[in-house]
């Protein structure tokens, strides 16, 4: 039997009975009944604002699938450039179609030199690397107005492998410049991980090779990080790119949106609460101040997963692959017992409040060596292939421009007062 509800309007006693599919009520059946009807919902925790066939989450069961294709296969099987291909178009490339796309990528990883001399070096000497991500992004679009043209397909193309090729050189360069470090240029002959490292580490020797443990586990988070629906971010990037903007604007307004610590500072703030805690002594009282209601429980629970984040086993996997090269982090042992303790407490189980992706991902982060301030730009980095496949369904779509509704909570209309008088 097809599960539907009945919606009743008690102005007029007329009723319609409007079918339930894939969880949603289509708003286009209702409005035959309630007309101009809106509904009020903050957040939008409720409403689908569009269809895509991008990334699907089962948040009850711990699921997360990009175009189908489990994220434990891909994080294990694939690479986080087979992963961006996938994303964006829809199915696992060939081998004839993979290569171009690596050899576009790595060709287009040079940045304009204006754009570092000029821009990026024209920041205050501490300024955020971040901060600097998000104004370059956008800077991009000066760089190449041919971006305007969106609804040339190939034009599209151009746009996407340079953004995805542009952003481990732009994030390299805003590290190097926050620390007053020279700035590295890309190496075509490393792959796109290696080649990002190599952009972060390089000093003076003539060739910098990665540890291969290191190169594979930033891939893997890479992959971990590439997409996950219709989050803040990505909304964001669907909403710019419904006034046509370009896809460095509508990019750059997505970064924004990550940069913001309820979003893409997680990690940050994950690696914040372990130091807090400071011993494994420590940890079950810090559990009971939590529980009291003196504390915030950082890296467990997620908005979308009501079990254990499937991203946070394999990432604890990679953890203890990178603690085989780099030592392991100090604040490991207080991690796994904050983790052991509080998914023994029925308080945290019976709210469902797993691990998710950001327990783990900061303590590999600081053990690979990178400062705090680069947590979100390393979030940055993959999400941009997320972002740029949903800007390209988006495009598809022809969806018309955002315009979400508001419930008008002011005065009432009221007579202009003389300044004198008031």
């Amino acid at each position: 039997m097809a599960e539907s509800v009945t919606i009743t309007d008690n102005r007029t006693g007329e009723s319609i009975e409007v079918p339930i599919i894939d969880g949603g009520i289509d708003s286009a059946q209702w409005k035959k009944l309630l007309g101009n009807t809106w509904f009020y919902d903050p957040a939008y925790t409720t409403t689908a604002a569009t269809s895509s066939a991008i990334t699907e989450i089962d948040g009850d069961n711990g699921i997360l699938r990009y175009r189908g294709y489990p994220i434990e296969e891909l994080a294990e099987k694939s690479s986080y450039l087979e992963v961006a291909y996938l994303l964006i178009f829809g199915e696992l490339p060939t081998e004839e179609e993979f290569k171009p796309w690596v050899h576009d990528i790595t060709y287009h990883t040079f940045i304009h030199e204006n754009v570092r001399k000029r821009f990026l070096e024209g920041f205050h000497h501490d300024a955020h690397p971040m901060g600097m991500l998000v104004s370059a992004i956008a800077a991009l679009s000066t760089f190449y107005p041919d971006a305007k043209n969106i609804d040339d397909e190939d034009n599209r193309y151009r746009q996407t492998v340079r953004l995805i090729a542009k952003m481990p050189t732009l994030a390299a360069a805003c590290h190097r410049f926050s620390v007053g470090m020279p700035f590295v240029y890309p190496d075509n002959s490393l792959g796109f991980t290696a080649n990002f490292l190599s952009m972060m580490w390089k000093i003076a020797e003539p060739r910098y090779d990665a540890n291969y443990a290191l190169g594979h586990a930033l891939d893997t988070l890479f992959i971990l990080h590439a997409d996950h629906e219709l989050n803040c971010g990505t909304a964001t990037m669907r909403m710019i790119g419904s006034s046509n903007a370009d896809p460095y604007s509508a990019a750059a307004g997505a970064a924004a949106a990550l940069y913001g610590p309820r979003h893409g500072g997680a990690n940050e703030a994950v690696i914040k609460m372990l130091n807090e805690i400071g011993s494994i002594e420590n940890v079950p009282a810090f559990v009971e101040a939590v529980k009291e209601g003196k504390g915030k429980l950082q890296g467990f629970g997620h908005r979308v997963y009501k079990n254990y984040d499937p991203r946070a086993r394999i990432i604890k996997t990679t953890a203890e692959e990178v603690f085989a090269v780099t030592g392991k982090n100090p604040l490991l042992d207080i991690a796994l017992k904050l983790e052991e303790v509080a998914l023994s407490d029925d308080y945290f189980k019976s709210r469902k409040l797993y691990p998710n992706v950001d327990f783990y991902s900061g303590l590999i982060y600081q053990a690979m060596g990178f400062p705090t301030e680069m947590f979100t730009v390393l979030f940055a980095i993959p999400r941009m292939a997320g972002w740029l496949a949903h800007w390209k369904e988006l495009m598809e779509q022809d969806q018309k421009i955002a315009r979400p509704r508001q419930l008008y909570t002011g005065a009432g209309e009221r007579p202009y007062v003389a300044m004198g008088e008031r």
